[in-house]
């Protein structure tokens, strides 16, 4: 899943830039910002406090806390 929350953040800066500040290589951030990594806890940390964001908000998926109806709602087998 793409993360288009931190692609938004940035901004303007380049992926260069921001990873510098970051600790890490453009390519990396290029990947998590693409959802194809994720992040150590303590560089999610990192991205979050540098964003003033919470790792909730630019890590975990929007749906979480959306219910589902279960699978069978009349309760009978089959």
């Amino acid at each position: 899943m793409k993360r288009e929350k931190l692609i938004a953040l940035r901004g303007n800066r380049t992926l260069t830039a921001t990873a510098q500040i970051l600790g890490i290589t453009r390519q990396m951030l290029g990947a998590i910002e693409k959802g194809e990594r994720t992040p150590s806890l303590n560089l999610a940390k990192k991205i979050s406090s540098h964003y003033g964001a919470s790792m909730e908000e630019l890590f975990f998926n929007d749906n979480r806390h959306k219910t589902f109806p279960k699978s069978n709602p009349t309760g009978t087998e089959g």
